[in-house]
């Protein structure tokens, strides 16, 4: 079997408070091969950004430290290196694009300076070779007159391409691995779309393994080839991008699809969101983590935690985290578009189209012309 590129396993971050210890990251694990793309979804403050940050070894302590676990990347435990070796291979070997483009870059130095400092840093390259470089990546991540730009202040980019600006710098030494984490956020439908493209030709082209980190299944539905859907500081469900899509077996998952709208398909039903909150993670519940919002628990999700196990009817390399999937669970055979999709609001327009009164109508009266609602 080919070495893996990074491969975390048990990995406990957590966050020392005056209320408690909060469980950001709680026995986290999983390997991501050379030049794959992985998403990571979930609700905010399931643990994903802290994941992403456990894995460049940039948690603030305090008050955050990791606990336990290993993070091997490319042959090396991350978490044994001293800081001189940690910061060697961040910026180099493994980057990061940050959630926020204008708080994570300097306010106070030019878009030149900030890119050219890795190059110098790491590629050892003299500033008239780092700025010529920094140009050659802005034209490649699509800054129009990139060379004009250079010496441009952040406030003075939009917010796509700020964005822009912190994919150039997170490719300015050709890293190994990308950490993206919400790439798109706060950026109109557009924007989005051609950031995703970039990145989904510069994974491409480079060969560049990825870590898209995202709260929006849509998202990573055409960019990855893996999903690992994270929940409470855990993982709970595994398995390819369309394995994920077409045959779901975790219920926290089944929730996630029912947020999203169908775009290729006549609306059939409300898009229903997932009941209550996440819980604590100071004083997790004992059991499975989403029994307290689950429509179908049962006593043994309250008591025990179930294991991240392979789930019957499914991929060899599908796992959940799930009594009621689990070999003999009371779920196994459940088709949760039926289940749970359109049945119940069925029911219901039955229901309110029973208690309305007969309409009337004339012998030879055409029913009523409904205008068409005003344009605004």
């Amino acid at each position: 079997m080919a070495q893996q590129l990074l491969e975390v396993n048990d990995l406990h971050t957590q966050f020392f408070t005056r209320d408690g210890v909060v469980h950001a990251v709680d026995g986290v694990s999983f390997e991501l091969a050379a030049g794959e793309t992985l998403g990571i979804v979930g609700e905010s403050g399931c643990g994903k950004s802290v994941t992403a940050l456990s894995l460049m070894r940039l948690i603030p302590q305090p008050p955050g430290r990791i606990t336990q676990g290993s993070i091997v990347f490319d042959g090396q435990d991350v978490l044994k290196m001293d800081d001189d070796d940690v910061r060697s291979i961040r910026g180099n070997n493994i980057a990061m694009i940050f959630q926020d483009p204008m708080t994570s870059l300097n306010p106070v130095l030019t878009i030149s300076r900030q890119i050219s400092e890795a190059l110098e840093l790491h590629l050892k390259m003299d500033k008239s070779e780092a700025r010529k470089r920094t140009t050659e990546l802005l034209d490649l991540v699509g800054i129009a007159s990139a060379k004009k730009r250079l010496d441009d202040y952040p406030h003075q980019f939009s917010g796509g391409m700020r964005q822009r600006v912190m994919i150039a710098m997170a490719l300015s030494c050709n890293p190994k691995l990308i950490l993206a984490d919400e790439p798109t956020t706060a950026l109109d439908v557009t924007i989005q779309a051609q950031i995703l493209d970039l990145l989904k030709t510069l994974a491409r082209e480079f060969r560049t393994a990825f870590i898209l980190i995202t709260h929006d299944l849509g998202v990573v539905a055409g960019m990855t080839q893996r999903i690992h859907v994270m929940y409470a500081g855990k993982i709970v469900e595994k398995a390819d991008t369309t394995e994920l899509f077409a045959n779901p077996k975790m219920p926290y998952t089944w929730g996630l699809l029912r947020s999203i709208p169908r775009l290729d398909e006549h609306r059939k039903a409300k898009l229903v969101p997932i009941e209550g909150l996440p819980p604590d993670l100071i004083a997790p519940p004992p059991g499975c983590r989403f029994e307290p919002r689950c429509q179908y628990r049962h006593d043994v999700c309250k008591e025990k935690e179930p294991e991240l196990t392979h789930i019957p009817n499914a991929k060899s390399d599908h796992e959940a985290r799930c009594w009621g999937t689990q070999q003999g669970g009371w779920l196994v055979d459940t088709d949760w578009r039926r289940e749970i999709g359109d049945t119940r609001l069925l029911e219901e327009i039955k229901k309110e189209v029973a208690d309305l009164p007969p309409e009337t109508k004339k012998d030879g009266e055409e029913p009523p012309i409904v205008p068409p609602p005003p344009v605004h």
